[in-house]
Formats: C-alpha cells, structure tokens, sequence
C-alpha cells in the first residue's frame, strides 16, 4: 500500500497537467458550472494543490476574497469575444483556469 502523495508531489504532478487553452474549447464546462477562476496575483498550481489537498478553509478564504470563484458572464463574454488563451489545469469536476494575458510581472 502506498501512502498518499506530499504537497510537493501533488505540486509537481499537476505541474506537469498545466496547459494553456483557448476560451472556445471550455464552453462546455463553463455551461455546467465547473469552470473556476483563480486571479492572476495567485499561483495556479498552489490552488489547483490545495483544492486537491481539500483544504476547505483556505479556499473558502480565497473565495470570499474574490480571488477564486465563477466565471462572471462579462468576464465569460470577454474571453469569448477574444477567445482568450488561459491557463487551465483539472481537479475533476472542476477546471481551474487564469488569465495571465493582461497581467504585468513584476
């Protein structure tokens, strides 16, 4: 029997799950309500971890900080409109994706 894996391998798995992917190819999921937006200012790979990790209370914060949620149907609309390249990776049912296309590094 195997123990499960650590953060970090989780990290590095879903790591390797990490696509980019353009808006039109998510109408389906977006449509059933498994899309969810992480803000740029996040590491993807840190919340897609702890949503695999069922860290209930630190995503719940994320969530009520605005800062992982719903598409909104203007957000939806734009990334539509644009058919915007996003970042996506799976945690099924869900598909955490991030627009990083207007997003300045520092």
């Amino acid at each position: 029997m195997s123990s499960p894996p650590s953060r970090d391998e989780l990290k590095a798995k879903l790591n390797l799950e990490t696509s980019r992917i353009r808006w039109h190819e998510l109408q389906t999921y977006f449509a059933r309500g498994q899309v969810v937006r992480v803000v740029p200012e996040l590491d993807l790979l840190e919340v897609a971890t702890e949503l695999a990790a069922d860290n209930k209370p630190r995503f719940e914060q994320w969530m009520q900080d605005g800062r992982v949620g719903e598409v909104a149907p203007d957000t939806a609309q734009d990334w539509y409109d644009r058919n915007a390249e996003l970042w996506a990776v799976v945690i099924a049912p869900w598909v955490l994706v991030q627009d990083r296309s207007r997003h300045v590094v520092h």
